[in-house]
């Protein structure tokens, strides 16, 4: 004969919820609901749904309840918190609705009060929980913070009032350096034998307060000639530059110069080839740090990626000067071999505005002009091209102004020629365009942070801009585990000595377990 299931003793505070989901139960049986729509049925059961999930972990929370010390409570000076303990309670807002935490706090005379339930359940210092947080950052990384509030309204039981989350954003990424500095890839995701690494910058406005202090000065001595609008060339708003990284790894991609031009020269067809993707890319901003400093972060990263320097470092840029010299210096300070390429896409766009001196806008032959030229190039023979268009101006009688753009062209072809060996790069299967940088300053910066009206804090843009590197490099929920344990250590551990936080009593009654006998 079975033996009936004992009664269970800890039921009470699950009591509420029960009655709760009795009531869904019997809504969904009633012939009210037999009129409802499918549509209303699952906003109702959502609603109402979301109170029984608050109702659970709030019984969990009493169940937890009060959180008695198992053993001696000793402070981070290590002295024993003798007093008897005190019940206290807090608030806490989560992504089911406000739930409320009873549990013994350790205190002293002039020593606020340690709570080890606090750390057993690694409560966060504010009143929003860890994970309501979590979906706070990931919202205001997405969009507007005004949508944020307004979806974090609609799909948690919490409201976070604006300045408060903008507030949460920025302890959200306070983790984001130290995150990667510890952080190692498995040699599975490192194998390629290319690594790029890659930069550019964009501007973002901000307010006067948090401009650089040239771009501040400057913006104070700007006068607008017309009161009611801007004129050509004026600008509404200062910004101040992010500097954009990128670094990845790639298999090679060998390719001819023929077969570059193919595919950028609009005369000809493209060829139908699948090309290798970047394997484990990080992306990332900064309006706070230096164009140095978060170039040095790129090579750091590069190098916790290629330690012993085995694979063939590739950076790609876009000519600025500044890039150019910093990328000198770190590649001694780091001892190693870069690789230093100028984006092809610049060199073409070059190369349409120098057409427009030997032909029309709309002339067609301008497509054959500049294809030719961009084979050559490709082929390592900038130089030459540069002097074969200095040469055609000059022999066609060319007026300085007629002749400007070309003469642009020739100087970046002179200038930049170590970088242009585009011949050499093609051989290793290097790439030579600056894409994926390109498509980092759009999505990191431009689409969030360009939204009309906006004027950004230094602190705010900053935390954003390292949520939203977060989710495009694929690593915020390695990095948010990460950002809990550093929550674990900041708000808990630390208060205690040696970093130990006693463990708690289980307040559940022990389960009655059946005496076996052995029968002989």
């Amino acid at each position: 004969m079975a033996m009936a299931a004992p009664a269970m003793t800890c039921a009470a505070p699950f009591a509420q919820a029960a009655a709760q989901f009795a009531k869904m139960v019997s809504g969904l049986d009633s012939q009210e609901a037999d009129r409802m729509a499918f549509s209303d049925l699952e906003r109702k059961l959502a609603e109402e749904g979301q109170e029984l999930l608050r109702l659970l972990l709030q019984g969990h929370l009493d169940l937890r309840s009060p959180g008695e010390a198992t053993g001696p409570v000793r402070d981070a000076q290590g002295t024993e918190r003798a007093q008897p303990p005190r019940l206290h309670e807090r608030s806490l807002g989560s992504v089911f609705g406000p739930v409320q935490v009873q549990r013994m706090g350790y205190g002293g005379e002039g020593l606020s009060s340690l709570h080890p339930l606090d750390a057993e359940l690694n409560l966060p210092a504010e009143r929003y929980s860890h994970e309501l947080r979590r979906r706070a950052a990931e919202e205001a990384a997405k969009g507007s913070f005004d949508e944020a509030v307004a979806s974090l309204g609609r799909h948690s039981g919490t409201k976070v009032p604006k300045r408060q989350l903008e507030q949460l954003a920025q302890r959200a990424a306070e983790d984001f350096d130290a995150f990667y500095e510890q952080r190692s890839l498995s040699a599975d995701e490192t194998a390629d034998p290319l690594l790029i690494l890659s930069f550019d910058g964009k501007g973002v406005v901000m307010r006067h307060e948090d401009l650089r202090e040239a771009t501040r000065k400057a913006a104070a001595k700007r006068q607008h000639k017309l009161s009611k609008r801007l004129t050509k060339g004026e600008k509404k708003n200062a910004r101040r530059m992010a500097t954009v990284a990128a670094v990845y790894t790639i298999a090679p991609f060998v390719r001819t110069p023929e077969q570059v031009a193919r595919g950028l020269a609009p005369i000809h067809a493209v060829d139908k080839v699948k090309r290798p993707r970047p394997e484990s890319k990080r992306v990332w901003a900064s309006l706070e740090k230096t164009p140095e400093e978060v170039i040095e972060q790129a090579f750091e990263e590069a190098q916790r990626r290629d330690p012993a320097h085995e694979k063939t470092w590739v950076a790609l840029v876009d000519g600025n000067e500044t890039q150019l010299e910093i990328l000198s210096r770190m590649a001694k300070k780091y001892q190693v071999d870069l690789t230093v390429e100028l984006d092809l896409i610049h060199v073409t766009e070059y190369l349409w505005r120098a057409s427009t001196a030997f032909h029309d806008e709309m002339d067609r032959e301008r497509e054959g002009w500049v294809s030719q030229r961009l084979l050559e190039i490709l082929r390592g023979h900038g130089s030459w091209v540069a002097g074969g268009i200095r040469r055609s101006a000059t022999l066609r009688g060319l007026s300085a102004e007629q002749r400007e753009a070309a003469d642009d062209c020739c100087d970046y072809l002179i200038k930049y020629a170590a970088y242009l060996r585009y011949d050499e790069y093609l051989a290793v299967g290097a790439p030579i365009a600056t894409g994926v940088i390109e498509g980092a300053c759009r999505h990191l910066v431009k689409d969030r942070m360009d939204l009309t009206g906006a004027r950004w804090s230094l602190s705010g843009a900053e935390a954003v801009l390292k949520l939203r590197a977060l989710r495009s490099s694929g690593d915020f929920d390695e990095y948010w585990r990460f950002h809990e344990t550093r929550e674990y250590d900041r708000n808990h551990a630390v208060h205690y000595a040696d970093h130990e936080v006693p463990a708690t009593k289980n307040p559940r009654p022990k389960e009655l377990k059946p005496r076996l006998r052995l029968v002989k």
